[in-house]
């Protein structure tokens, strides 16, 4: 790897300019660090309710509410975390999320090894990470305009998205593994460690970020929030995106919540080929996050928005008629192809909106989005058993997999329908 030299040429710039990412020396240690980093914490999703259960004896309550306690400072902090973030450097709160949560993960491989490690312990290693990783998120996606040229952001948003995928493929099974190998609190430490690498990394960065503008004297948080909410909400296209997100996400929480119990009773599976299928059905997604930005050139980088729900995303619903034997693969490529459509539209949305948006409103309208969409998840997780258990388990996953495909509406129906490409005059 060639790094890009200190005073850049016009054109070869520390942003990517015409040399492309893979000479992009700051984008490549940022996403270098990601991939170590989302990795690790994908282990952690397997390890943590395993020191729970293995270690600690928990009940089934008690690691349902670990799981819980995990993501609610999505619903708690979100909103201030996009005001907060848009006050400084965004680069300076990825670096100090980082340390803080080397150290707060970290503490349960030590704690067993002390023999100290408790449940409190357990939940308030949940929250407090998982405010970290709320700042964290905000700020890494708020980050990426300011690092890589508008050109090139399709792109780059690409290759992360990716790499969430892969890490999503096979973090399950690396936590497994080491589980097995060191135990449930030492699978932990390589979290903690991939914390650390990514601290390194993205502390050899050197490009500079402009300097957020200077605050008004009357210009409160709960202001600076609500001017987050009012220019999603009120942009006519914004406020499409998320309804649509928040729709898909809602169908998809319902498709969690039955699809296990689809494969294991309806099909027949061992829950060891029910793990297989589902982790195999992630290589959609690490599909789609590699060809996002060929798509979005082929097709426009404002149509491929609407395109990837409504067209690409259609054979989805195959995933359920599967039936038992050799029609159980309908289910994979279903939702192989649910997730490929899913990170071609979430590449092709995010790069939008980090077009559109001010740079002041960056980190705000990425968590005013992500409040939102989120909040999407467990209400649909929720609906999904309720209905299974009203009309059944195949009927609720044809209106998992329908509903999934008719979110694409919502965008299908706004100004995106007469784009082909985001206006270069909108972008930052």
């Amino acid at each position: 790897m060639e790094d890009v030299a200190e005073q850049p040429r016009e054109g070869t710039g520390a942003r990517g300019g015409r040399s492309g990412l893979w000479r992009h020396r700051d984008f490549l240690l940022l996403w270098g660090g990601q991939t170590v980093s989302e990795t690790g914490s994908a282990v952690t999703q397997v390890a943590l309710p395993l020191v729970a259960v293995v270690a600690l004896g928990a009940s089934t309550f008690e690691v349902g509410l670990l799981t819980a306690a995990s993501t609610v400072a999505f619903a708690l902090v979100a909103l201030p975390a996009g005001a907060l973030v848009d006050r400084g450097s965004k680069r300076s709160v990825m670096l100090l999320c980082n340390v803080l949560r080397l150290f707060i993960v970290g503490s349960v491989p030590l704690a067993a090894l002390l023999g100290a490690v408790s449940m409190g312990q357990l939940y308030v290693v949940a929250v407090t990470a998982g405010v970290c990783t709320v700042f964290f998120d905000v700020a890494y996606q708020s980050y990426v305009p300011s690092l890589v040229a508008r050109e090139l952001r399709m792109d780059a948003n690409g290759k992360l998205s990716t790499t969430q995928a892969f890490a999503q493929l096979t973090g399950p099974g690396l936590g497994g593994g080491l589980v097995a190998l060191v135990g449930a609190a030492g699978a932990l430490a390589a979290d903690a460690f991939s914390y650390l690498v990514s601290l390194v990394t993205m502390s050899r960065i050197r490009t500079r970020e402009e300097p957020p503008p200077a605050r008004r004297a009357d210009e409160t948080l709960r202001r600076q929030i609500g001017e987050g909410l009012r220019f999603v909400l009120g942009h006519p296209i914004l406020r499409k995106v998320v309804a649509c997100t928040g729709t898909w996400n809602l169908f998809s929480g319902m498709t969690g919540a039955v699809e296990m119990v689809f494969l294991v009773r309806e099909l027949g599976m061992s829950p060891a080929l029910t793990g297989l299928v589902v982790a195999g059905s992630a290589i959609g997604g690490m599909a789609g996050g590699a060809v996002a930005g060929r798509l979005a050139r082929r097709f426009g980088s404002a149509r491929v928005i609407w395109l990837s729900i409504l067209v690409f995303s259609a054979p989805q619903v195959v995933a359920a008629a599967a039936w038992e034997g050799w029609g159980v693969l309908l289910f994979p490529l279903g939702v192989g192809v649910a997730y490929f459509a899913g990170m071609v539209y979430n590449v092709a949305q995010l790069s939008y909106r980090q077009s559109v948006t001010p740079p002041e409103l960056m980190g705000r309208m990425n968590a005013a989005v992500r409040w939102v969409v989120w909040g999407t998840l467990p209400l649909g997780g929720l609906v999904g058993g309720a209905l299974g258990s009203l009309i059944g388990v195949r009927p609720t996953l044809w209106v998992a997999v329908v509903g999934s495909w008719a979110a694409g509406w919502f965008v299908f129906f706004s100004p995106l329908r007469r784009m082909r490409d985001v206006p270069v005059a909108e972008g930052a």
